[in-house]
């Protein structure tokens, strides 16, 4: 997801909060006659407090809508809170970058260390389809031994199972969702089944990098995407149309072809009776006497509402779930929550060629490789997937801007190139360190409650990580014939906080994503992972969506 990735600054969430939605955007300003007429959805009815159901689902992005689809499918009644509004692909997702910062989480995260991570567009979203509406939908299947460093390297956490439990799941999502791959991926273990689709095509920086790294015998391929390279049908939901390769699929999908949630399993289960709420942001978490959950209670449009339940599955992500739980003192007694933060190694290096690149073309993550998986020649433990970049304009002159220092007419100068410009960045494991970590500030939030507060320094082996490949990126952009060849350092997604483990002495959850301290509380998101892993997390976080819902349906009293 080269484009999500990319740091920001500035306050995130000032004292005036400001309105994001364009819906809402247009009703507040009905006394403007240029806003033209306004078409309201119908309100949804609200619950009655008294109304228990199954379970409560927090959050609809790639680990709540999945397993949401899988409890309704099997009957139970199910109910999905997120935090942001519903979305009309079709009316809000325009192909404009500013217009579509609506998409992501833009609640103000206090960001520390020595290498402080960007929040916001980096790494989630806000709205019913959570991060997916502007993921890039990057979607390579983890190899066997990313979830085996310790035993391979002796740093780090094992995952509680293998690469087994894993596999069905991801062909299960590949088939579903419709991704566009290579008839022949020369890495990982065999698949069961090929890709659905053909790979779409390769954007311009994608067919630089495959040249180049054929004449320095580096493998690669195209790589696997959750974007329709022709028209697919999806069982439960009907056609999807094909990727029209605009390569702006971080400001939304308006086609549809992009398998972000809220086209694909949020359908699927709304479908089968789940019924998804959006606007509601969830703030207590309920308990009996007993230490069990019996509900939550959240803000809808400016009211609190109670929603009882016999199960709850926590789904916020990396920085929202934990902050849920120090905030509700919940599932503390490992000491692990918000602690083994962890964020991709992702540098990015830019070149400039002499013929037209349109990096604004094609789908952004078109070529991989992952020869450098395992290198041979690495001083550093794990490894890293190389991948072509498409980007944005006015998020490449911010990155122009803070990597190489460059402001007014310089600035403009520079970008005058940008349809000669190509990228290459890696995507890199990240150990878990004592030092990485999330905590409650004292800072309030808008709503009175304490601000997320990370600390985040990039250790020795993701500094030799990082030094390795942008060594080898260099050399495959000068066989490539590049020129002015630079590199942005960054940190890409956000992992762990509450991982997953064995026992509840080091980790907050079990193998099956149930907490330890609390028998009917599941926590499903990327803030479970126990290794950053060295590819993309999206697919991995939809296959233990799945995982997680059949194991909790397997031993449901």
């Amino acid at each position: 997801m080269p484009d999500e990735e990319v740091p920001e600054e500035g306050v995130l969430n000032p004292v005036e909060t400001q309105v994001q939605d364009p819906l809402l955007q247009r009703i507040l300003a009905g006394n403007n006659p240029a806003a033209g007429p306004v078409e309201l959805e119908e309100p949804q009815e609200i619950a009655d407090p008294a109304d228990e159901v199954d379970c409560v689902v927090i959050g609809t992005g790639a680990g709540g809508a999945p397993l949401l689809a899988r409890l309704a499918m099997a009957g139970l009644k199910v109910v999905a809170l997120e935090a942001g509004p519903w979305h009309n692909p079709k009316t809000d997702f325009a192909t404009d970058e500013k217009a579509q910062e609506f998409l992501f989480w833009n609640d103000e995260r206090l960001s520390a260390g020595q290498d402080p991570v960007a929040f916001g567009k980096n790494n989630s979203g806000t709205g019913v389809g959570g991060s997916t509406l502007h993921y890039t939908a990057y979607t390579p299947r983890a190899q066997d031994d990313d979830l085996h460093l310790h035993r391979d390297f002796g740093v780090g956490v094992d995952w509680p199972f293998g690469y087994d439990e894993l596999e069905p799941y991801y062909d299960e999502l590949e088939q579903f969702l419709g991704i566009s791959g290579p008839a022949s991926y020369p890495w990982g273990q065999p698949r069961r089944r090929p890709y659905p689709l053909a790979p779409l095509p390769l954007n311009g920086a994608a067919q630089l990098m495959a040249r180049a790294c054929e004449q320095l015998g580096i493998r690669t391929a195209p790589a696997a995407n959750a974007a329709l390279s022709a028209r697919y049908y999806q069982e439960g939901v009907g056609w999807r149309e094909a990727c029209t390769n605009r390569g702006f699929c971080q400001a939304g999908c308006s086609t549809g072809a992009k398998a972000s949630m809220d086209v694909t399993f949020l359908p699927l289960a709304a479908a089968h009776g789940a019924e998804i709420r959006p606007n509601c942001f969830v703030t207590e978490i309920e308990r009996n006497a007993r230490g069990a959950v019996t509900g939550v209670v959240y803000q809808q449009n400016g009211q609190t509402r109670r929603q009882k339940c016999r199960h709850l599955f926590l789904c916020a992500g990396a920085i929202e779930t934990p902050r849920l739980l120090l905030l509700n003192e919940l599932a503390l007694n490992s000491g692990q929550v918000g602690r083994n933060f962890m964020a991709h190694t992702g540098m990015q290096v830019w070149g400039t060629f002499a013929e037209q690149v349109r990096p604004y073309k094609g789908i952004p993550g078109a070529l991989i490789s992952e020869d450098t998986h395992r290198p041979r020649d690495a001083d550093f433990a794990g490894g890293y997937l190389l991948q072509s970049i498409g980007v944005m304009p006015v998020t490449f002159a911010g990155q122009v801007a803070r990597g190489r220092g460059l402001w007014g007419p310089a600035l403009r100068d520079y970008m005058r190139g940008y349809n000669h410009v190509a990228g290459i960045n890696i995507l890199g494991d990240c150990l878990p360190h004592t030092d990485n970590f999330l905590a409650l500030a004292e800072e309030k939030d808008s709503r009175g409650l304490p601000k997320p507060h990370i600390t985040f320094t990039n250790q020795e082996n993701e500094v030799r990580m990082t030094r390795h490949a942008e060594q080898l990126m260099r050399r495959i952009w000068e066989a490539a014939g590049a020129s002015d060849i630079w590199a942005f350092p960054r940190n890409a997604h956000i992992i762990g906080t509450a991982r997953m483990g064995l026992s509840g002495d080091d980790a907050v959850v079990n193998a099956d994503g149930r907490a330890f301290d609390v028998p009917n509380l599941y926590i499903c998101d990327n803030s479970v992972f126990p290794s950053a892993l060295s590819v993309n997390p999206a697919l991995t976080i939809m296959a233990l969506s799945l995982r997680t819902a059949d194991k909790f349906l397997a031993h449901m009293d």
